[in-house]
């Protein structure tokens, strides 16, 4: 049985090299994402389709620089991993740099729900907008 950290490090070792196909892969086909803000990603997205169409929506907003990599070491409790994170994001006037905590529950070796945190919403409110 593949662990929470394998799952969660896994995850993470694809989306920082953008291997999407492999980050999908971890997702349970009934994922819960929580999106924290006031911007148009913001909410509850439920299913592979819809946390799908949101990381591609904020490829697309950020002319595909968004990047997120881990910046501290993975930490483990039972079926949940704590990710500290940094996230970065250009495009046509305007950047974002900010940081957060990503924790991702796992059930049966897969990304099953997953709250995110972040140090600054008003930036991420207003790097990615309203639509």
């Amino acid at each position: 049985m593949t662990t929470p950290l394998a799952v969660v490090t896994t995850y993470f070792e694809a989306l920082e090299s953008g291997d999407f196909a492999t980050v999908a892969a971890q997702f349970a086909d009934d994922i819960v994402w929580h999106q924290p803000g006031d911007n148009r990603f913001s909410g509850l997205h439920r299913g592979g389709d819809a946390v799908g169409a949101m990381i591609g929506g904020m490829m697309s907003v950020s002319e595909g620089t968004f990047s997120l990599k881990r910046n501290a070491p993975l930490m483990v409790n039972g079926d949940t991993v704590a990710a500290p994170v940094r996230w970065t994001a250009k495009r046509s006037g305007a950047e974002m740099d900010g940081v957060g905590v990503d924790l991702m529950r796992v059930v049966d070796g897969k990304v099953a729900e997953v709250w995110l945190f972040t140090a600054d919403p008003a930036e991420e409110d207003t790097f990615w907008g309203q639509e």
